[in-house]
């Protein structure tokens, strides 16, 4: 479990299903977990300052891991330490799709990127919900179908890939863990009632 509070950035060293990332100031262990842009991704063995992580068919599909070029920014995140202080939101780490920067700068004084998503997923987000963005926790400014609209403050943009951002960017995407369970009640409930309407009749 993370937060989306970003802790450092790293870079790529080497792309691929073997993925290792520079790790700067993090102590790692073997076996043990980091979210590297919102991906949970498990150690698998250190060189130096360099973690190697094993990435399955599903992660390269579903996240950005797959497009990583070497020398590509990272943000890095330890897991929430149990009796910890949740600065964010409740981040899983596991990423729900892939979403795409459509614009990103300054807006009235403040820093707003607008990304696009799966039209399919547009019932988890919430205007003023959360959103963890390549493991960024961040509050859904404004919504639609298909897109959401962030506004990142200057301490987010200093210690993050977010001030990398432009247009055609591809992003990881995680809705908030406490809607989808929300959703998923409701959704059993619709259909337990249509079953019970049916059986009535």
């Amino acid at each position: 479990m993370f937060t989306g509070l970003v802790e450092t950035m790293g870079r790529v060293e080497r792309p691929g299903a073997r993925l290792e990332v520079s790790c700067p100031g993090i102590p790692l262990s073997p076996g043990e977990s980091l979210a590297v842009d919102g991906a949970c991704l498990t150690v698998v063995s250190l060189r130096g300052g360099t973690a190697v992580f094993d990435l399955s068919g599903e992660t390269l599909e579903r996240t950005i891991a797959g497009a990583y070029s070497a020398g590509a920014a990272v943000n890095l995140e330890r897991p929430l330490a149990a009796g910890g202080r949740l600065h964010g939101h409740f981040v899983t780490g596991h990423v729900d799709c892939r979403g795409e920067v459509e614009s990103a700068g300054m807006r009235g004084g403040s820093f707003v990127a607008r990304i696009a998503f799966p039209a399919g997923m547009s019932r988890l987000v919430v205007e003023k919900g959360s959103v963890a963005v390549s493991g960024i926790s961040l509050t859904v400014s404004s919504a639609g179908v298909g897109w959401l609209e962030t506004v990142l403050v200057p301490a987010t943009l200093e210690k993050t890939t977010a001030r990398f951002w432009t247009a055609g960017e591809a992003v990881n995407l995680e809705f908030d863990i406490l809607g989808k369970y929300v959703l998923r009640r409701e959704d059993l409930a619709a259909r337990e009632a249509r079953i019970r309407e049916y059986l009535d009749r």
